[in-house]
């Protein structure tokens, strides 16, 4: 595995957001609290952050003093981002080989960037469709290209589709599973 930080250094933790389970029994809501972050992983099935979540021990002397309790938790289910942190200096563990895409090694650099949004028929408002990459057989022409910010905040809306014959399914959906793409310019939320 191949790490961001240099393995001699120290990782420096950053600001996160975990999500806490809401429990019927207590009668509590989801909840977050803000944590550390303290390395990112990607797995076979998406991304797993190491946090640290405030905590407290006791004390040999029966005090009672401030602790961490360090756990795993899967993004971007368990976690959110801070406003205005700096994710990329985060250790970072990813996969050895990462899965090659045959949209790319048949296209390569000559494929157009962006995405463009294809509207279903019959269906109105805000109501998303299906994403295409902007040379898909598929795409509607005309339509507005959109950047990758663009593309991943549409493809988060649950009426949304990613077309598997153009790849944007292959692409975009790597990113969806963590918040790597989240910048400091978004909300969080």
């Amino acid at each position: 595995m191949t790490t961001a930080a240099d393995d001699a250094t120290e990782p420096v933790p950053v600001p996160v957001r975990v999500v806490l389970p809401a429990d019927p029994l207590l009668g509590t809501a989801q909840q977050e609290v803000v944590a550390r972050l303290w390395k990112r992983r990607q797995t076979e099935s998406g991304w797993v952050y190491l946090v640290g979540m405030p905590s407290y021990r006791d004390r040999e002397d029966g005090g009672v003093e401030a602790a961490e309790y360090r756990v795993w938790v899967r993004a971007p289910d368990h976690v959110r981002p801070v406003d205005g942190v700096d994710y990329d200096q985060v250790a970072t563990e990813r996969l050895q080989s990462p899965p090659q895409y045959a949209v790319r090694e048949v296209l390569g650099e000559r494929r157009p960037s962006g995405w463009v949004l294809q509207k279903l028929p019959g269906s109105r408002g805000p109501d998303p469709g299906i994403l295409h990459a902007p040379d898909c057989e598929e795409a509607p022409r005309g339509a507005p290209l959109l950047d990758v910010q663009r593309a991943l905040d549409v493809a988060e809306h649950p009426g949304t589709r990613l077309c598997t014959l153009c790849g944007a399914a292959q692409e975009l959906t790597p990113l969806l599973r963590g918040f790597d793409h989240i910048d400091s310019a978004t909300d969080g939320g």
